[in-house]
């Protein structure tokens, strides 16, 4: 096993963690990416990826001559006998997969397969993707898996901020073609985690566990979201009242928001919808949820409409303070924020838009139209927003809204405290 030489396809969010900590476990890496400049900062011991702890690591195992990067996608195939994918794989405009960098990489794999070889998918895909669509790219070559290769899947779990801390104690879930693959991965990735490693049935068991694992925090944040907004209708504060009905030992209703981002769970559900109506079958339960989530940033819209009409001002004309366009608290992702569509409807009703994200590249704010500001600039303004819960916005005091409009989309302020000092304090579900 120690003359494993690994290649990992896609060195992003996931991908250069997985590359460094398998140099770290005394395996040769090589980071393979289409990105020059990602190529380049990895050689150097740089990592192009906001994670704690990341850069560090990259510099110490580059140092010690386990990690090198190369855009040299076939000639990384050829040198190594693993090869694992964690390439995007986002939704088209009709919400189904696009597998184009899944396919690109399997084809640049297949170049280089050899008998005797591994190839692993960690990329997120719709069950059946690794037999149906990577499976005949690798036996395009004249090999047969099974006989001359081996093929597995494993997701990832992993938290932005948190991500090497997960990768090396969470459990790992495998599915290989055969028992040999699922074997043979499953010891590559105990060199890794000190978690559990748990091999199931088959490959398309472990490809529908991860999506499975992010349906059901989508959906359960949909009905926290569905009973929010009918709590608004009745005057009920629904974080008061969530927080009591999980005091129930069988429930675990999940926190309301301004929709779902992030790369997985606001993209996963698809998956299963699309594979799901290709065999026949109804995923009603799970397509609602996503309509629900996806509806939210929407609503906030409605609220902000709604707190500047009783203030006697028009929407059209207001400037709007957004506080965070992450999609979640104290990272630098922005993929599928729930803030971009509620920007681009503010920027289309004809209301200034203000953003401040001091974690998020300025660039990103310009790019949705919007101009990037300081907190204090953004919370001077008609109504003020916050949207991600990042740890600059918790010391925001009721003096601080110039305005006198609060919309918090995230249960972190007491609503008390801001109506108390005269400001309208509005939130999803929190009338």
């Amino acid at each position: 096993m120690d003359d494993y030489r690994i290649a990992v396809f896609g060195l992003g969010h996931i991908g250069l963690p997985t590359a460094a900590l398998f140099a770290r476990a005394g395996f040769n890496v090589t980071g393979v990416d289409i990105n020059s400049e990602t190529v380049e900062k990895v050689n150097i011991g740089r990592s192009p990826v906001m994670e704690p702890g990341l850069e560090e690591l990259v510099m110490e195992v580059v140092g010690m001559g386990r990690l090198q990067a190369t855009t040299d996608c076939a000639g990384a195939a050829r040198k190594s006998n693993v090869m694992i994918v964690v390439v995007p794989t986002p939704v088209n405009s009709d919400k189904t997969s696009d597998l184009s960098a899944v396919i690109s990489a399997a084809e640049t794999i297949s170049k280089g397969l050899k008998k005797g070889d591994l190839v692993i998918v960690e990329s997120t895909v719709p069950p059946g993707a690794c037999q149906e669509v990577v499976l005949p790219i690798l036996e395009s070559t004249g090999l047969r898996v099974s006989e001359d290769f081996g093929l597995a899947y494993t997701p990832e779990r992993a938290l932005p901020n948190n991500t090497l801390y997960e990768m090396q104690h969470n459990a790992r879930v495998i599915g290989g073609i055969d028992r040999k693959s699922s074997e043979r991965a499953a010891e590559l990735y105990r060199r890794m985690t000190s978690g559990e490693v748990i091999i199931v049935d088959d490959i398309m068991t472990a490809e529908m566990v991860k999506l499975m694992e992010n349906t059901y925090r989508d959906t359960n944040i949909a009905l926290a979201n569905e009973l929010a907004v009918i709590c608004e209708a009745l005057g009920v504060d629904a974080i008061r009242a969530i927080e009591a009905a999980n005091h129930h030992p069988r429930v675990n209703i999940h926190t309301p928001g301004p929709g779902v981002g992030g790369h997985c769970l606001s993209i996963d559900p698809y998956f299963i919808v699309e594979m799901a109506e290709r065999r026949g079958a109804e995923a009603r339960l799970i397509r609602t949820a996503r309509e629900v989530n996806e509806s939210m940033p929407f609503h906030v819209l409605e609220i902000i409409r709604d707190a500047l009409k009783a203030a006697g001002k028009d929407l059209r004309g207001s400037s709007v303070g957004v506080l965070g366009v992450a999609y979640k608290g104290d990272v630098a992702d922005a993929r599928e924020t729930p803030s971009k569509p509620l920007v681009a409807s503010l920027l289309a009703e004809g209301a200034e838009v203000l953003v401040n994200d001091p974690h998020v590249n300025p660039e990103f704010i310009r790019s949705m139209g919007a101009e990037p500001v300081t907190l204090e600039e953004a919370l001077d303004s008609d109504c003020a927003v916050l949207m991600t819960d990042h740890s600059e916005y918790l010391d925001i005091t009721p003096e601080m809204i110039k305005g006198g409009i609060f919309i918090c989309t995230r249960p972190v302020l007491d609503p008390e405290r801001f109506r108390e000092a005269g400001i309208t304090f509005r939130g999803v579900g929190r009338p």
